[in-house]
């Protein structure tokens, strides 16, 4: 039940982002920024904290950044640093451990997420640095098993400069030209989920593909 709990929470700050910023804004004022850096640390460089909110956390940051109460410029420059520096972090973490590490996951990777990522991997190559910022989940495992196939660093980091910023700035800047409309104030939980959902689509796309494949494979087996 604690958990059923945990998850409405959840599920109710999500769709409620700008309240809930909003709220964040008046009692921590600055502050709200370095909140802002370690929760976009943690998705991107924590491995065992890929649900974090991302998309819509920016897109809402941006918004309030249009009235005034934040930054834009200093939300870019902090944003882009922690993505960043959280994916060379994902990547460290899976280049030591990618060695030692069980194949079939564990309690806090799980071994779907491993292979949702395994399949962009395999469809888009090195790109997936990049794409994978903007699915939810595969931008938090694609760091890592870049690392732990050993892919070369400047290599990698080449990669993740270019997707950090692109991810950082989209939303941001989208949030900031589009988050004050009235139709868009008016209807924020739609427009999250809108977010979510769009953001979530390829992940589908992938998983279906996937089932068709194995399902033709073992019809012909």
């Amino acid at each position: 039940m604690e958990l059923f709990d945990l998850a409405r929470h959840f599920v109710e700050i999500l769709l409620h982002l700008d309240k809930y910023l909003g709220q964040v804004i008046r009692d921590y004022g600055a502050w709200t920024n370095l909140i802002l850096f370690v929760i976009v640390f943690c998705e991107t460089g924590l491995v065992v904290t890929p649900i974090l909110p991302g998309d819509s956390l920016l897109f809402a940051a941006g918004t309030f950044a249009a009235r005034g109460d934040l930054s834009l410029g200093l939300l870019l420059a902090l944003i882009g640093f922690a993505a960043v520096a959280g994916d060379a972090t994902n990547y460290m973490v899976g280049y030591l451990l990618g060695p030692r590490m069980n194949p079939e996951g564990g309690r806090f990777i799980k071994k779907k997420y491993l292979d949702r990522t395994h399949r962009f991997y395999e469809k888009y190559g090195k790109m997936t640095i990049i794409l994978a910022r903007f699915v939810p989940i595969v931008r938090t495992f694609a760091p890592f098993l870049a690392g732990v196939g050993a892919m070369r660093y400047m290599e990698f980091a080449a990669y993740n400069v270019v997707g950090g910023l692109c991810w950082v700035s989209l939303f941001l800047v989208g949030g900031y030209l589009f988050g004050n409309m009235a139709v868009v104030q008016n209807n924020f939980s739609f427009v999250i989920m809108g977010i979510i959902l769009v953001s979530v689509m390829p992940i589908a796309v992938e998983y279906f593909k996937h089932r068709r494949e194995e399902a033709a494979r073992n019809g012909r087996g």
